[in-house]
Formats: structure tokens, C-alpha cells, sequence
């Protein structure tokens, strides 16, 4: 993440982060492994890792990965999590200023934290630190809008109650946007389904966690917390809801 407002603004939904964003498909790191050739002697540098969901991923495959991550309540809850695997290592710093040693990775992942950066400086220190021939991966859970009333509902009580969720929804990058990023060296996207089985103490949850919805103390938390009550009761079957998500990923290098 690059201002001090990105940096800093998921520092008081760490808990809810840990415990409620989703993780990521097994079938998207064996799709790399498959198409691009990645094993687990790859070095993987997590760049904006949070607190670890996408490291995770790697280091069940058996992989070595360098959490890179600025906000300190988030790096410290990588750390308290993934720390006693020898394997793993966090650190602070930024998408444009890593501090990790020239062309001394093999995979760059950047999982659900690109579009808080500054691409053109970040492109330029995604250079710097692969190796030649080695790849980015940049990911996304991207929630589906429609397809359920739930999650035609969910996405119209953020629209009424989000702090800021338009612009930041408008944020997140599509396959021109990061085809572009990489010009060149772009090899590709993948598409895979992914989802949670949410409980109302879940579905909450994983709604602070996110970055836009209003914390207790706002005008907008109360009714928003409501009518996400009444949205959960109206679709819940055998107490749960499919929060379904399209987990997409643009794979290139960085010449």
C-alpha cells in the first residue's frame, strides 16, 4: 500500500480480517503451477500481504514466502499466525519500497491489495526485485454482484450505507487495466469460483472488515447493521448464506 490512508485504514478491522475475509482456491496455485511453471522452489514475495490469507495459500504448498506488509497491526497478526513456520518471514515495507535485494525473488503475488497502489512506481520496484524470467501474480476476490437476492441485496445496502464503497469499488482492476500494466510481458487471467458459508456472526464479520463500512459510532453503523440482520433472515437457509466470489488472476512479467 503507498499513502499513509491506505496504509492505515484496515488497522482497527484486524480481527475481523483474520478471522472473516475469505481465503483462496487451491485450484488457482495449481492452475500456475500447471501453466507457468511455478513450483515450490519459487521464492514468493506477498506484496501488501495483510495478515497472511494469501501467504497461507503458498505456504501450504510448500513454498517460501516474504510477507510484505506496512501496517503494523496487520504485519504483527501474520506474524502471530504464520510465524513459527520456518518458512515464512514478514516485513515492512511497501509496494514501492519493498526492501527486499535486487532480482532476489522468483513470484510476486499481490492478493486483493493493487489497486491501493501506485502502479507506476510499483512497477518499476516489481522490476527491480525479480529475478529475470520470474512472474507477478496480481489476485482478486471479486464478490459477485448479482445472481441471489443475497447478493443483490448485500451489494445494494452497501451502496445506501458504505462510507466511500463506490470509489473504491471503482478501484479494482479488470483485464484491460492489468493488461496494460504488464504491456509485454502479460501471459494471462484466470477465473475460479470461490465462496464462504456464512453464519450471521460471519456475515457481519466480514462485513467490518471491510474498509468502507461505517464503525459502530457512525450515523450510518446502526441501520446498516440491521438491515443487514433483516437481508440475512430473508435468505438464510439452515442458518447460512453463499457469499460467492469470482477469484481472478493476472499472471505477467515485468522486462
Amino acid at each position: 500500500m503507498t499513502d499513509l490512508k491506505s496504509t492505515e485504514r484496515f488497522s482497527d478491522r484486524v480481527a475481523d480480517y483474520v478471522r472473516f475475509r475469505p481465503d483462496y482456491p487451491q485450484a488457482m496455485l495449481q492452475w500456475l503451477q500447471s501453466e507457468f511453471g511455478v513450483t515450490p522452489h519459487w521464492l514468493v514475495a506477498d506484496i501488501g500481504a495483510g495478515t497472511g490469507i494469501s501467504s497461507k495459500l503458498f505456504l501450504d504448498g510448500g513454498y517460501h514466502v516474504i510477507a510484505v506488509e506496512p501496517n503494523a497491526p496487520m504485519r504483527a497478526a501474520a506474524e502471530s499466525w504464520l510465524g513459527d513456520d520456518e518458512r515464512f518471514k514478514a516485513v515492512d515495507g511497501r509496494a514501492t519500497a519493498t526492501g527486499l535485494d535486487d532480482a532476489s525473488v522468483d513470484l510476486i503475488v499481490v492478493a486483493q491489495a493493487f489497486h491501493w497502489f501506485d502502479q507506476e512506481a510499483t512497477r518499476a520496484e516489481f522490476q527491480r526485485i525479480l529475478r529475470p524470467g520470474g512472474l507477478a501474480a496480481i489476485i482478486w476476490n471479486s464478490r459477485r454482484l448479482v445472481g441471489t437476492p443475497f447478493l443483490e441485496g448485500y451489494e445494494a445496502l452497501l451502496k445506501q450505507y458504505g462510507t466511500d464503497y463506490t470509489s473504491v469499488a471503482e478501484r479494482y482492476g479488470d483485464e484491460p487495466t492489468l493488461r496494460a500494466w504488464f504491456g509485454e510481458g502479460y501471459l494471462g487471467m484466470g477465473r475460479f469460483d470461490h465462496g464462504q458459508r456464512l453464519d450471521y456472526e460471519s456475515l457481519s464479520g466480514r462485513l467490518l472488515s471491510s474498509s468502507y463500512a461505517p464503525r459502530e459510532g457512525h450515523p450510518n453503523h446502526a441501520p446498516m447493521m440491521q438491515a443487514l440482520r433483516e437481508l440475512f433472515d430473508r435468505c438464510a437457509v439452515g442458518g447460512r448464506i453463499g457469499f460467492d466470489y469470482d477469484t481472478v488472476i493476472y499472471v505477467g512479467q515485468l522486462s
